[in-house]
């Protein structure tokens, strides 16, 4: 029943990302149709506030947060930005 209402008749895949397909056939993810979900001890989550909170950060560079309301925590993917590292790293005396 699941699998019926993710993946329609022409099979294609329903997530709730928006996304962006380039001429090459990449794809990138630049919203979310539905902005909020549940975690399971029924806390409400807008990723794209924390995303945002986040990309504040030089740092980091992109970031995705996402959830599962059979999960009480969230995941994220963080992409960094290697020269604001190196930077950081070479302040703190890491380098």
């Amino acid at each position: 029943m699941e699998t019926a209402i993710a993946i329609d008749k022409d099979g294609w895949l329903h997530t709730g990302d928006v996304g962006q397909i380039f001429p090459n056939g990449t794809l990138r993810i630049i919203d979310r149709k539905k902005h909020i979900f549940k975690l399971s001890q029924g806390e409400y989550i807008a990723p794209e506030k924390l995303e945002n909170i986040f990309t504040q950060c030089p740092q980091i560079s992109e970031i995705f947060i996402d959830g599962n309301s059979f999960y009480s925590y969230l995941i994220a993917i963080i992409f960094p930005d290697k020269d604001e590292l190196r930077k950081l790293g070479d302040k703190m005396g890491l380098t």
